[in-house]
């Protein structure tokens, strides 16, 4: 299991006011800070045995109850520096959690850092009996529901998810004893801080509240001056400053060669690589051009399911996916140890979103190392960046196959072999192509969706087997059979009439099998965009009794199979088209 936790440590400024602990005092234990032997146990068994920096400074203050400001560098251990202590007081109830109402809550901007903490605390909260649960959106709202009424100890949540909850009254937070907020800077960024602070005012005030980011801007520090008063605060670094065991370069490449640098950055042999983009559009671009090339690379971005998200992030983590196509939304909340380099492929907005994409590199003490690929009219930008960053980056003159690029990140020229459109198995419900077998709606060759998309189905225990043109509930096409209506070729739903429809004076049918009075739409018509579709001299009647959800017929086209991509009339299954 990987862990967002670094135990090595790193490069350190400490800020004035913050260090309790000397930087020169010998390290202390997990034990000897106050936490309890089952949590060290379990941290031993995860070959975690010394705090990092921030841990060491944090945990007994958090521990005694203070609330805590905390800032180090990501990657520096602070999951655990706030989950630790909360795990702690929790164990010491001897009665389970009322229904609808955590004890604690941790706050995180992102869902897959949520994913993340839950990971990491996990192990720790089992060997104590406590329950973490995540609440982040995308996921079932009403399987959430149902573990917040079976009691949870933890509660790791988005501001959005969280506020759906508190407004349908599902969860409720007046038993909050710890709030913990994680990466408060980048919920500034992405505008969560009125809802941020409308759930911290939802929490008891007599509460301890734990606060952790890498950087404290203006917005940041009033929400500290509002919710943690009398808190103790810690830094490792002062926001800026990177590890020693990460190395910063700026690729100057001409115009028309920022694709091949790329590709051969991409098919560099070992490691992942992490390369980001500034917007999804973007990162499915940039995907799929290295895909044609033979770079096996996915994108993970916003316009996303969750459930595509989660597989895309666990293919990189187990490197069957050794290049991932990342926004800034992603960069703070993918936690991946061996991740060796980073690589702005688009300029981030700004200093700090340059720290935290660069901050997926360099974990846990390895050596990792970030660089932009920079057009000559992006020179100046990315040179003012880094140095807000407190960044020393190496400019450096690229070009395909050059020794330098290779000597930096390892490029090689990829094999030029294109792979298939990156996909899972659920993603290809959504494209249309072949399909075996569908329990819901048959085998056979599908054409996009077999809930609402025609195609060629094999069969449908619902509605019969054969050519399907659309949905088997509502648009017809060629049925095999059908105990409902009647088999053979039937114009247009299953259920209301059966055989050939051609014309008919009411709803521009034609010869039916059995039930003329009962015909809904013109001949033989398949999908939106696929399938077989026929005619209709005017389409007044299938225009005014089609159902609700089926597509309006063009009126200038004719009948015929239509193309996916030309939608052009084919001699189909009734021979040639007829003549309007």
């Amino acid at each position: 299991m990987t862990h967002a936790v670094s135990n090595t440590p790193v490069s350190t400024t400490s800020d004035a006011t913050a260090a309790t602990t000397p930087a020169a005092a010998p390290a202390f234990t997990f034990a000897e800070l106050g936490l309890p032997e089952a949590v060290v146990a379990a941290l031993a068994r995860n070959s975690i045995t010394v705090p990092s920096p921030i841990q060491e400074k944090a945990l007994p203050d958090a521990i005694a109850g203070k609330n805590v400001l905390g800032r180090a560098q990501t990657g520096s251990g602070k999951t655990l520096a706030f989950g630790l202590p909360i795990l702690q007081r929790l164990s010491l109830h001897t009665d389970r959690p009322a229904a609808k109402r955590p004890r604690s809550l941790v706050l995180v901007p992102t869902r897959e850092l949520a994913f993340q903490v839950v990971e990491s605390l996990a192990p720790y909260a089992n060997a104590q009996g406590l329950r973490v649960m995540p609440a982040v959106g995308g996921t079932p709202f009403n399987k959430q529901v149902e573990q917040l009424r079976r009691g949870v100890d933890v509660l790791v949540a988005t501001p959005g998810r969280l506020a759906d909850h508190l407004r349908q009254g599902t969860c409720i937070l007046d038993s909050i004893e710890i709030t913990a907020l994680d990466e408060a800077d980048q919920m500034a960024d992405m505008g969560f801080l009125p809802e941020v602070r409308a759930v911290l005012a939802d929490t008891p005030a007599d509460g301890q509240r734990m606060l952790f980011s890498a950087t404290l801007d203006r917005e940041v520090q009033s929400l500290v001056r509002q919710f943690l008063p009398d808190h103790v605060e810690h830094s490792t670094q002062d926001g800026k400053a990177s590890v020693r065991t990460m190395d910063h370069y700026v690729l100057m490449v001409d115009r028309g060669q920022k694709d091949l640098v790329l590709s051969e950055i991409g098919a560099r042999e070992g490691g992942r690589t992490i390369m980001f983009a500034r917007t999804k559009l973007g990162c499915d671009g940039i995907t799929d051009r290295l895909r044609a090339l033979g770079i096996a690379a996915e994108s993970l971005h916003g316009g996303k399911a969750q459930n595509q998200r989660t597989r895309v992030l666990e293919r990189f983590k187990n490197g069957r996916t050794p290049v991932l196509v990342a926004t800034d939304v992603a960069a703070r909340g993918i936690h991946v140890d061996g991740i060796d380099l980073v690589v702005h492929v688009d300029p981030p907005a700004d200093h700090k979103d340059y720290l935290h994409r660069a901050g997926r590199t360099a974990r846990a003490g390895e050596k990792g190392t970030v660089v932009a690929i920079v057009l000559p009219n992006q020179r100046r930008q990315v040179l003012r960046l880094t140095g807000m960053a407190g960044v020393k980056a190496t400019a450096v003159n690229v070009s395909p196959g050059s020794a330098e690029l290779n000597s930096i990140t390892g490029a090689k020229k990829p094999t030029g072999e294109p792979l298939r459109a990156e996909s899972t198995p659920r993603d290809r419900n959504s494209r249309p192509g072949y399909q075996g077998s569908n329990p819901r709606s048959g085998g056979g060759y599908q054409g996009s969706n077999p809930r609402s998309t025609g195609g060629y189905q094999g069969s449908n225990p619902r509605s019969g087997g054969g050519y399907q043109g659309s949905n088997p509930r509502s648009t017809g096409g060629y049925q095999g059979s059908n105990p409902r209506s009647g088999g053979g070729y039937q114009g247009s739903n299953p259920r209301s009439s059966g055989g050939y429809q051609g014309s008919n004076p009411r709803s521009e049918g034609g010869y039916q099998g059995d039930r003329p009075r009962r015909t809904e739409s013109s001949s033989y018509r398949g999908s939106e965009s696929r399938g077989y579709e026929g005619r209709s001299s005017d389409n007044r009647g299938s225009d005014n009794r089609r159902p609700a959800s089926a597509p309006r017929q063009d009126e200038n086209r004719s009948g015929g199979f239509r193309s996916r991509t030309e939608r052009r009339s084919y001699d189909g299954f009734e021979g040639p088209a007829r003549s309007h």
